[in-house]
């Protein structure tokens, strides 16, 4: 009888200190999605992926990023640290870092080598740039490193900067069509994923091709298929349904897969095998799953936010949730399990659409920027003192200026004159006015929240919205403006109450909010700010 007692009260225990952290979350981050596409393509939704997340859990409809410029790297760790760049310190994908003179990618790290089947320089990665603490690592710590930590993308920056530092692994696709990693996580890949890799399931994608998922009649939320806002992943054919991705493939190889809806559609099976060779969610330490689909940003890139090839990765993006949500029920437990689904960020309307349709705007190819301001400084002083222009930062050659003995107040000010007077220009702020920031100047706060002196230029410029640092087709994203920040967050399953907050929120409220329904430590710099609408009252 005493046994029976005992039994029982040690399951109770356990059953008590199960409530009190999910079995497993699952982070999903969509590449360059914008909330407006949950209300765009609602109709052409099923009721169990996007709906069901929404209809069943907590739907922030105002969320926000908070700082610029709002890029892939960034936004990965923003959401997972609960900080902005000027803390994280990954500024944006790939920067020309001021204290090194030198360009520095967000995950470069040349003190490992690749694992798996990409080449040298793939797999040179690690979360070492990374400044601050993610969620994930406080989960590695509050659980003593039992429960595990696994990162997964078609991109690099999008597998390695959620996982943290103290991941399991994370894995990212690379050119040979295999997942592969990096020696930062261990020595080899696991059997499971060589085994993945081996069974080569790119090749099915690619042989079956890439047309509509449902009626032409259905893609009446886009523009026609053969619009002049698009680009082509075949330079050798107009973008139009069905496209012969063995075609493409012959000529360029696997990585053709990242700009078709299929390379969320492999991430998805990874992610499935993932959970069930790791064990993920099957004991009483919570695992995290941190998962990119990054095929959207590619799409949105090429085609633009207006083509049917985005709206039909969308819908495919919408079966493939279903999927893992019915995969979780089966595997993890309906009551087990917590998911939540944002962006890393939104993404610009086509500035070439926008003027066709009357709206005075214009794209600006970032090279003829550059041009300009090194054929400015010739003219003015003689030389050239343009170090380096990149990500809406202006370097100077601070050894040039001290040979021609220029003032560098002087220079900035001279420059910051000139580059007022362009047409696409709407402010220009000096490191001394965003160090100085206040939070009075709307996007002067902004740019202060993704600026680092240790790293960023000596000028930052601001484009009026609607202009586009960018080619004629597709899109691109990087402003502090409504349609670069704005994104979708979505929270569902465990102890998630049902609702909606039409509220403005803030991109770095997440981290510290799962902290708090986790009940663990916030990542090292968070501000610590929640979104209070999950916690009770």
């Amino acid at each position: 009888m005493k046994k029976l007692v005992l039994f029982l009260t040690f399951s109770f225990v356990l059953n008590v200190q199960a409530q009190q952290r999910p079995k497993l979350v699952v982070g999903i981050v969509v590449d360059q999605m914008k909330m407006e596409y949950l209300y765009r393509f609602s109709d052409d939704f099923s009721a169990n992926g996007f709906k069901r997340i929404m209809n069943g859990g907590y739907t922030f409809h105002n969320m926000h990023y908070n700082y610029a410029p709002t890029y892939t790297a960034p936004g990965h760790a923003s959401i997972y640290t609960g900080t902005t760049p000027s803390s994280h310190g990954i500024v944006a994908n790939e920067w020309f870092n001021r204290a090194t003179g030198k360009e520095l990618y967000c995950t470069d790290d040349a003190s490992v080598t690749t694992i798996g089947g990409g080449t040298d320089k793939e797999g040179a990665m690690s979360p070492r740039n990374l400044l601050t603490t993610t969620i994930t690592d406080e989960l590695r710590m509050a659980t003593n490193f039992r429960g595990k930590v696994i990162g997964m993308s078609i991109k690099d920056r999008g597998a390695i900067l959620p996982a943290g530092h103290f991941a399991n692994n994370a894995y990212w696709y690379s050119k040979t069509g295999d997942f592969i990693s990096s020696t930062f996580y261990g020595a080899n890949l696991p059997d499971w994923v060589t085994q993945f890799n081996n069974e080569k399931r790119y090749m099915n994608y690619i042989n079956g091709g890439w047309n509509l998922l449902k009626p032409i009649a259905t893609y009446d939320e886009s523009l026609v298929d053969d619009n002049p806002y698009e680009g082509k992943i075949d330079k050798s054919s107009q973008p139009i349904f069905p496209y012969n991705l063995k075609k493409i493939y012959d000529e360029k190889g696997a990585d053709v897969l990242r700009s078709t809806p299929f390379g969320n559609d492999i991430l998805a099976d990874l992610a499935i095998k993932a959970i069930e060779k790791e064990s993920l969610g099957k004991d009483n330490f919570t695992d995290f799953l941190a998962v990119s689909f990054s095929s959207t940003d590619y799409v949105g890139h090429t085609f633009g936010p207006r083509s049917m090839e985005l709206q039909d990765t969308y819908l495919r993006l919408d079966q493939t949730l279903e999927k893992m949500l019915v995969y979780l029920d089966q595997t993890v437990g309906k009551d087990n399990y917590l998911v939540f689904l944002t962006a890393d960020h939104a993404g610009a309307e086509n500035s070439n659409y926008l003027k066709d349709n009357k709206y005075n705007v214009k794209n600006v190819p970032s090279r003829g920027i550059e041009s300009a301001l090194r054929k400015f400084s010739v003219a003015t002083f003689g030389t050239d003192v343009v170090l380096n222009y990149s990500n809406f930062n202006l370097y100077f050659d601070r050894n040039i200026l001290k040979d021609k003995s220029l003032e560098l107040v002087k220079v900035k000010q001279i420059f910051k004159d000139f580059i007022m007077t362009q047409e696409h220009v709407k402010r220009v702020y000096t490191e001394e006015e965003i160090l100085a920031s206040t939070g009075d100047d709307y996007f002067l706060s902004f740019i202060a929240k993704g600026y680092d002196p240790k790293q960023n230029g000596d000028l930052v410029l601001l484009d009026k919205a609607g202009y586009m640092q960018y080619i004629e087709t597709g899109t691109t994203h990087g402003s502090p403006n409504s349609y670069d920040t704005h994104v979708p967050m979505l929270f569902y399953g465990w102890h998630v109450p049902k609702g909606n907050s039409y509220s403005k929120k803030q991109i770095t409220q997440i981290a510290p909010t799962l902290s708090q329904m986790l009940k663990i430590p916030f990542p090292n710099g968070t501000d610590s700010e929640v979104l209070e609408e999950l916690l009770g009252k």
